[in-house]
């Protein structure tokens, strides 16, 4: 079971933005992309019961953590995590079918991947996600152009030396990406230590 003392602060910051933004009340799917070590999912899975939360992992260990998580807290609601690389189409998502999800989480993954990752996020939410589906990402974004303040510009610079595919990215671009494949920025909230949340739904057809 490893620990992100990252993940350990926000958790319950992001899970707020959740219990206002999903619906309680009836059985709901969720695809958290890119899960980490497993706190979120345990988490969030604790507090929304209705909602069957699968984890994604592109990295070997992290998997390992989340299932050890999932032995630790044996949640019902919380299956078994699927390996996914989010540059590849969802396709190749460990046999997520299209249409199928109400909502699909993403934290701290943007910024700290190349860009083929994000671009694949948006594509595969926007296939996967059913009509009025939500797509909610976290992290800290540049805002038209501009970085704030100072500790997220050295925070980008940390992380561009450290890989120049790596970085910030602009919520512009970002909704940009959105609507290229059906989804738009519904609700943007500001959150602690200069991230947001980003909450984007999917378009339903009339």
């Amino acid at each position: 079971m490893l620990s992100a003392a990252a993940a350990e602060r926000n958790k319950e910051p992001i899970l707020a933005v959740l219990l206002e933004n999903v619906n309680t009340g009836r059985p709901l799917r969720a695809l958290e992309v890119s899960s980490g070590t497993g706190q979120h999912v345990t988490h969030f899975a604790q507090a929304l019961r209705n909602v069957m939360w699968q984890p994604s992992e592109y990295d070997r260990q992290s998997l390992a953590s989340i299932e050890a998580y999932r032995a630790r807290y044996q949640l019902n609601n919380v299956m078994p995590a699927i390996y996914l690389d989010a540059s590849l189409p969802h396709q190749y998502w460990g046999g997520v079918q299209p249409e199928t999800m109400d909502l699909v989480v993403n934290i701290n993954m943007i910024h700290i991947s190349p860009m083929a990752c994000t671009e694949g996020l948006f594509t595969g939410a926007g296939a996967v996600l059913k009509p009025r589906g939500l797509l909610l990402t976290y992290g800290p974004y540049a805002v038209n152009g501009q970085i704030t303040p100072q500790s997220n510009i050295e925070f980008d610079y940390s992380l561009r030396q450290r890989n120049p595919e790596w970085g910030l990215r602009d919520i512009s671009f970002l909704c940009a990406l959105a609507q290229r494949n059906g989804l738009f920025l519904e609700k943007m909230v500001d959150m602690p230590a200069n991230n947001k949340c980003l909450l984007f739904r999917k378009e339903s057809l009339v």
